[in-house]
């Protein structure tokens, strides 16, 4: 019996189960991506930047971005990216510069350094990749299927939110 259903609720329907345990596995997922990172950092003695600002450096890759496109993807959401660029730009990770259009605007791209700690999170990746497949953990048509229920989710929630306001 569900907690819910103990105090005077209906129980919850497979569905409902199912659903709480998609939200559960995702937020676990992003918390067990971050500490596989931050092991990796501490294996490898790179110890002055942490999960959240490697995935930061990792997402911008190539491109030259704005705090505020990096906040309107959504990826760093319960950390603060501005305060995250602020100190990457310090540690010498990022160049940050004012756009000429919008003076209040900052572009940041990254620095040799930061394309140092991007390369070592897609050497991770990459071996997490071949060990996923490898080790036949998960085939191609497996995660295909994984990806296109999560772009659903996404939608839904993106939708849920549009609806509101």
């Amino acid at each position: 019996m569900s907690i819910h259903a103990s105090m005077g609720k209906k129980p919850f329907s497979g569905y409902m189960t199912g659903y709480l345990e998609t939200l559960s596995l995702v937020e676990r997922l992003h918390r067990l991506l971050l500490d596989v990172i931050k092991d990796e950092f501490e294996r490898t003695g790179l110890l002055d930047i942490n999960a959240v600002q490697a995935l930061l450096l990792y997402n911008i890759g190539d491109n030259e971005v704005t705090a505020g496109e990096l906040k309107s993807r959504g990826y760093y959401q319960g950390s603060n990216v501005s305060y995250n660029l602020k100190k990457l730009v310090e540690m010498g990770y990022m160049h940050h510069q004012r756009c000429e259009i919008d003076r209040r605007s900052v572009r940041v791209r990254l620095t040799a350094k930061g394309r140092e700690v991007r390369d070592m999170v897609q050497t991770l990746f990459e071996r997490h990749s071949d060990g996923l497949e490898g080790r036949n953990v998960i085939d191609i048509d497996g995660l295909d299927k994984i990806n296109t229920s999560l772009r659903r989710l996404e939608r839904f929630w993106t939708d849920q939110i549009r609806y509101i306001y």
